[in-house]
Order: C-alpha cells, then sequence, then structure tokens
C-alpha cells in the first residue's frame, strides 16, 4: 500500500490576503490570512494543515512531505516540533524556491518521493478519509485520480455551485481512463459520465513517471506557472502510463477566500472534528 504523500503548501493565497466585507476574523487568524499562508491558518485553535495530516493518518499514510516556501520558517518549526510528537508519522520538508506551480512543487518533492508512488494533495483542502484510502489501497501500479462527483460535490463542501465553475472537469473513456483534463468549461454538462460530471479537486495519486512530465511542460500562457493538471495531461497525451480515475460521492473543505474560515470552522464542528468544540 502506498505510504508516502506529497502536500502542496507554497501558494501565494493572494484571494485568501484580500480583505471581504463582512468578515471580521480574531488577530492570530488575521495574521496569516493576510500573509495568505491558508494551510497554516488556525481553525479550533490548530493550523487548518493538522486536520489535513490527522486525516493522512487515519487512511494509513506513514511519511508526509511538505512543499513549503523558504519564507515559511514559522510552518516549519511548528511541523518540525509536531513529528517529534507524532509517532505514527513522520514529516518533511520540501522547498519551492519560488512560486512557480502546482508541477512545480510536486518536482520539488522528487528526492523525498524516490521510487515510490506516492499521493498529491492540497494544502487548503480536507479530504474526507475514505476518498484518501480508495487511492491508498488500489492494487494497480497506474496513476489515479479522484472525480469529485459534482452533486455530490456541492452537497457536501463548503462552497457553492457557483464556485465549482471555476473548477477543472475530467473528460473520459468508458473504462475510467482520463481523457483530458478540462479548465472552467463553459459547457461542463458536454463532459457528462456515467457518474455525472466529475470535478477535479487536485487529489491524485501518482508514480514518480510524473516527474518526467514536470520537467517537460510549458508554464501557462497567462498565469506563467508550471501547473499539475498540464503534467497530467502530458502523461495521458504521450501514453506514458495509464491515469485512472476513481468516482466519489463526497465533497472538500476548502479555504480559498475569508469567508470560507468561517464555514469551514463550522462544518468541523459538525463533524465532531474540530478541536475547540
Amino acid at each position: 500500500m502506498v505510504e508516502k504523500a506529497v502536500i502542496l503548501a507554497r501558494g501565494l493565497g493572494t484571494r485568501m490576503q484580500r480583505p471581504m466585507r463582512g468578515v471580521r476574523l480574531e488577530p492570530a487568524v488575521e495574521e496569516f490570512a493576510e500573509k495568505g499562508w491558508k494551510p497554516f491558518i488556525p481553525i479550533g485553535g490548530r493550523p487548518f494543515l493538522d486536520y489535513t495530516i490527522q486525516g493522512l493518518m487515519k487512511a494509513g499514510i506513514k511519511e508526509v512531505c511538505l512543499v513549503i516556501g523558504p519564507e515559511h520558517a514559522a510552518m516549519r518549526e511548528y511541523y518540525t516540533r509536531l513529528d517529534g510528537e507524532l509517532p505514527e508519522i513522520s514529516i518533511d520538508f520540501a522547498i519551492q524556491a519560488k512560486p512557480l506551480g502546482t508541477a512545480d512543487a510536486v518536482y520539488a518533492a522528487k528526492e523525498f518521493v524516490g521510487k515510490d508512488s506516492f499521493l498529491t494533495l492540497n494544502g487548503d483542502n480536507i479530504y474526507r478519509v475514505d476518498v484518501i484510502k480508495t487511492l491508498l489501497t488500489q492494487k494497480e501500479d497506474v496513476c489515479y485520480g479522484i472525480g469529485f462527483e459534482e452533486e455530490h460535490l456541492i452537497a457536501n463542501s463548503n462552497f457553492t455551485s457557483e464556485r465549482i465553475k471555476s473548477f477543472a472537469v475530467m473528460e473520459v473513456d468508458e473504462e475510467m481512463n482520463l481523457l483530458r483534463i478540462v479548465e472552467k468549461p463553459p459547457n461542463p454538462e458536454k463532459y457528462v459520465t456515467k457518474y455525472g460530471i466529475l470535478v477535479n479537486m487536485n487529489l491524485w495519486r501518482f508514480t514518480p513517471h510524473i516527474f518526467w512530465a514536470c520537467e517537460r511542460i510549458k508554464p501557462h500562457p497567462t498565469r506563467k506557472e508550471y501547473e499539475l493538471t498540464s503534467a497530467v495531461q502530458l502523461l495521458v497525451d504521450e501514453r506514458i502510463i495509464p491515469v485512472k480515475i476513481i468516482p466519489v460521492k463526497a465533497g472538500v473543505l476548502d479555504i480559498t477566500y475569508r469567508s470560507d474560515i468561517i464555514s469551514v470552522r463550522e462544518k468541523l464542528r459538525e463533524f465532531g472534528l474540530l478541536a475547540e468544540a
């Protein structure tokens, strides 16, 4: 079973940095929201990322690599200390020198990964433990991605259907092989599968082949970043290794905007996970 996970915790968090009318945050929360350090924003008295690491531990992950920036000294110090307190899991770090995109962030963890298969996930999302386990226990040594069925994603997340319009969807064949990742499609119904529209929330299980793709992609024409979706698409287009999509009926907790901090806190309390509850 796969035992390694790479968490992308390096992003700039520019949307989080922007103040929102009617949203007031406690000083300890405001400090990190202002910096855009979304994974380190305290919710329930502990960093958001703690909940993600806790979920990975429950799913069976033994080794975690946090991809952070050189400016994240406080985050590194906190998780170095936490590493000594958690015998069930080890926490390592990879430095992404500049915020050049999600593919560049994954590539930063190449030494940590070695020759093993591994999970990749966002540091500003919380995924259900059973969904993570589904990825870990797949038997075939190929790449996998989770396709969140749109109807259930809307019903069980902390964001609206309007925000989902800005997410990518997955086009698959009858055997659930990925054909294409379609960014912000104007007509998502065109990509309906037998499981409905499958939304990409950046939860993947990769073989080291992904590094081959990360080395070869070009930056996005407007954002100038090296994007993980482009690397996955290159694996598919060049037939380097199959990428299988697993459909799930589940939601995701997301902190993109300041208002999400409040809604995530409410959801965690509802699930009985909030530390202060």
